[in-house]
């Protein structure tokens, strides 16, 4: 898969996962993920996914420091229920990559260990866009993405998409869109507002 350059320049996510280990997948269960891994599962790259990106990135940094975060083990609370604000993509990205999942995810094996049910949550009664929780300790990570201090996109995707728009700036869209993206992650730490409970 052809992909932007600055793709490779988004720091990845490192992971553990014992179900991972346990199944074999490979000796030592740490999985690292990329932007352009998210970016396929998503089906594309915009600010949102981006966002989520960021929010998983920043907010499991919080959370563990050193440490690796233990995919799995981590309660995912959203303010949004998943039609509002794209909160439903946002979700998704963070499910892939911290395993948390609503009804629909692994139950487990039959001793009930690597249960990944019932650890995502929408509309919940939190001061920021998603909590972080993290089962072993109980220590949360409030994470708010603020993409509007740097970029705007509806501005962009309506450049290209109302009755009227120029052929130039139809044809210009993509590249224009994905450097809004990009934008976003060269900001990572003004877009990101993290506060630890």
């Amino acid at each position: 898969m052809k992909y932007l350059d600055f793709f490779d320049e988004i720091p990845t996510i490192t992971i553990y996962d014992e179900l991972s280990q346990f199944l074999g997948v490979n000796d030592d269960g740490i999985i690292e993920l990329t932007y352009i891994d998210i970016v396929k599962t998503a089906g594309h790259s915009c600010a949102t996914v981006a966002g989520a990106y960021l929010v998983a990135l920043k907010g499991l940094k919080a959370l563990y420091g050193e440490e690796l975060p233990e995919r799995g083990l981590i309660k995912v609370e959203l303010k949004n229920m998943p039609t509002q604000d794209n909160a439903g993509v946002v979700a998704s990205v963070l499910s892939n990559i911290t395993g948390a999942t609503i009804d629909f995810g692994f139950g487990g094996i039959p001793t009930g260990k690597f249960n990944r049910r019932e650890l995502l949550f929408f509309g919940a009664n939190i001061e920021c866009d998603v909590r972080l929780t993290r089962l072993d300790t109980n220590k949360s990570v409030c994470v708010t993405y603020k993409p509007q201090v740097v970029v705007n996109p509806m501005a962009i995707l309506k450049s290209a998409i109302v009755k009227d728009a120029k052929p130039e700036d139809v044809k210009s869209f993509p590249k224009r869109f994905q450097a809004m993206v990009k934008t976003v992650f060269d900001n990572a730490d003004k877009v990101i507002e993290i506060k630890e409970n």
